[in-house]
């Protein structure tokens, strides 16, 4: 397993698909303040997968940063992620802890946090996002709740972007996840950039 920090160093959770050009926009988003990066892709066979992981593995190896696969243990473990991200219905973090992995979990109510014994935990969706049709937004409640009760690295994360990142972080998250707002962005680095900012001055 790679070497790099640990959530609880990261500040700004990337999570993207994969991408033809994901080398160069990890890089951009790296320098723009992004220090954790996971590659969630629902879509494309296994066979096209593993390249784009192998792929991704490696830039955020070399940029020391840790890396975090979707859902896929198995594919985690294939190309040395750091670590595992599973949601309330996947594999259980005990049975992926099984596997030498270290896990991130979403949560999505206080009883969910509560009863998290992941690595780190993922509050959310704060806004309502396509990236989660269909889940209800949990809004700035939840996050005040994340940032009085749990101990372990924990990240907000739906439809945070430049136009709401302030209010997220007045409710206080020290760390957040974002897909859409550098992913979308035609200038990554930058997009990163007003983000991390926005939280350094948290």
């Amino acid at each position: 397993m790679s070497r790099a920090p640990s959530p609880a160093d990261s500040r700004l959770y990337l999570v993207t698909p994969a991408r033809p050009d994901i080398a160069p926009f990890l890089e951009a988003a790296v320098r723009g303040g992004v220090d954790i990066v996971q590659l969630r892709e629902k879509e494309l066979p296994d066979r096209e997968l593993l390249p784009m992981l192998e792929e991704a593995r490696e830039v955020t190896r070399r940029l020391g940063v840790p890396f975090v696969v979707n859902d896929r243990p198995d594919l985690a473990l294939l190309v040395e992620a750091d670590l595992v991200h599973v949601g309330q219905d996947d594999l259980p973090v005990a049975a992926a802890r099984r596997l030498g992995l270290r896990v991130g979990l979403s949560t999505h109510s206080r009883r969910e946090i509560d009863a998290a014994d992941a690595d780190y935990v993922a509050v959310g969706p704060v806004h309502a996002t396509p990236t989660k049709a269909g889940r209800p937004a949990v809004g700035l409640e939840l996050v005040r709740y994340a940032a009085a009760e749990v101990r372990r690295p924990w990240f907000a994360i739906g439809g945070i972007d430049a136009s709401n990142v302030a209010h997220v972080v007045a409710a206080g998250a020290r760390r957040i996840a974002v897909v859409r707002a550098i992913v979308d962005s035609p200038d990554p680095e930058r997009a990163a950039a007003e983000l991390r900012i926005a939280l350094d001055r948290g």
